[in-house]
């Protein structure tokens, strides 16, 4: 760091005006146009205002904390803020407002945090943050480069998720197309006509009892079932003897897992390289007669708008979707002969391999971006920019 910079404790160069902030319960705001704001933002608006100046924003608790997270921000005119933010006001004969806020949000202040059960940045803690202080003009020199190159990344970005966004729309809008385009012809069956054995959902095994394991039988919950196909982050594992306990519950290779609580409709196959498993009351099991139907045709189908749109509209419960088993075996599907499910299985299995390649592609510049912003700001704290 350049020799001409100090080290300052916020506390010095801040003037903390924590004890001005008021919260307002839900049921006691009265609806206005000034911003209400709260650790990560606003919350709502209301009709009075504690604050009418420029103002840093630091996150006291219910924020995130580590480096990028952006615990803090700058708020203007007229405000109120409740208690779970600190309000700040840069000694501005020292202190930029902007050059402070980059500076908070690069830095990872969770050294800073006290609390397991509920994380608090205390004000205390708070008042002892280190911040390196160049020479004003040079801090807004550096800030005016910061904000033209962000502005710069940010755009790229953008341009780069819309691509990402138009990928796997693509890949959707073809699978739609396949299902809905002469399927009066193919025979009309419910997933229970297709099955070979009952449709059925799991349970929590600790609910008998049986505590999870180190290592054992795999045990999906719904997140193992993501929109993306199987995800084995979700697993868990259970003993032979819960396994054994849980038989109506087993999944094995190439079973039909649906999610049917939350994230309604979410839809993968239990993988063939996989031992057999047990699921969760999240998760229901469909095990495919596959002399009569192709796996990946029905979970294709599944994925499609058509089904899935028709899950929307029937399940139940409203601050949080239930799918029925009985909803589950009376869906509808449409199955041509075995060669027409093949021959549209393989174009979309090599869709998806193209969807999959863009995608991670388009991940790897958003990857590339966020690197980038990290390195050019590390600069800008030591000087180098």
């Amino acid at each position: 760091m350049i020799d001409d910079w100090k080290i300052r404790p916020l506390g010095e160069i801040c003037d903390v005006l924590d004890n001005k902030r008021k919260p307002i319960t839900k049921k006691n705001r009265i609806e206005g146009d000034i911003p209400y704001y709260g650790a990560t933002g606003i919350l709502s608006y209301v009709e009075d205002f504690l604050f009418d100046e420029q103002l840093v924003l630091l996150g006291e608790d219910g924020a995130k904390w580590e480096s990028g997270a952006n615990s803090a921000f700058i708020i203007s005119g007229k405000t109120w803020v409740n208690n779970h933010a600190h309000v700040l006001r840069p000694i501005r004969t020292i202190l930029d407002d902007n050059w402070l806020t980059y500076n908070l949000n690069h830095q990872n202040l969770l050294p800073y945090v006290s609390g397991m059960t509920v994380p608090k940045l205390n004000q205390g803690n708070m008042r002892t943050i280190s911040v390196p202080i160049p020479p004003l003009p040079e801090q807004k020199r550096i800030v005016a480069k910061l904000d033209q190159a962000f502005e710069a990344i940010d755009q790229a970005k953008a341009n780069v998720e819309h691509n990402l966004q138009n990928g796997k729309d693509l890949f959707q809008s073809q699978l739609n197309e396949v299902f809905s385009q002469n399927v009066e012809s193919w025979a009309e069956m419910s997933l229970e006509e297709l099955s070979v054995d009952l449709i059925t959902k799991g349970a929590t095994p600790t609910t008998y009892g049986f505590p999870f394991v180190d290592k054992g039988i795999p045990f999906l919950r719904s997140e193992c079932v993501s929109g993306k196909g199987f995800n084995p982050k979700g697993i868990r594992y259970i003993s032979d003897e819960a396994h054994e306990m849980m038989k109506r519950s087993v999944v094995k290779q190439g079973d039909i897992l649906i999610s049917i609580t939350g994230n309604i409709g979410r839809v993968t196959r239990y993988p063939t390289e996989m031992d057999s498993g047990n699921i969760n009351q999240h998760i229901a099991r469909v095990r495919i007669l596959k002399s009569t139907a192709d796996v990946d045709f029905v979970v294709y189908q599944i994925q499609s708008d058509v089904i899935q749109s028709h899950y929307q509209s029937i399940y139940n419960g409203a601050a949080y979707p239930l799918l029925s088993l009985k909803q589950i075996r009376e869906t509808k599907v449409f199955i041509p002969n075995a060669e027409k499910q093949k021959q549209l299985v393989n174009l979309l299995n090599s869709l998806k391999v193209e969807t999959v390649n863009l995608e991670s592609g388009y991940q790897g510049e958003l990857d590339a971006l966020a690197e980038l912003k990290i390195s050019i700001l590390q600069k800008a704290f030591k000087g180098e920019l």
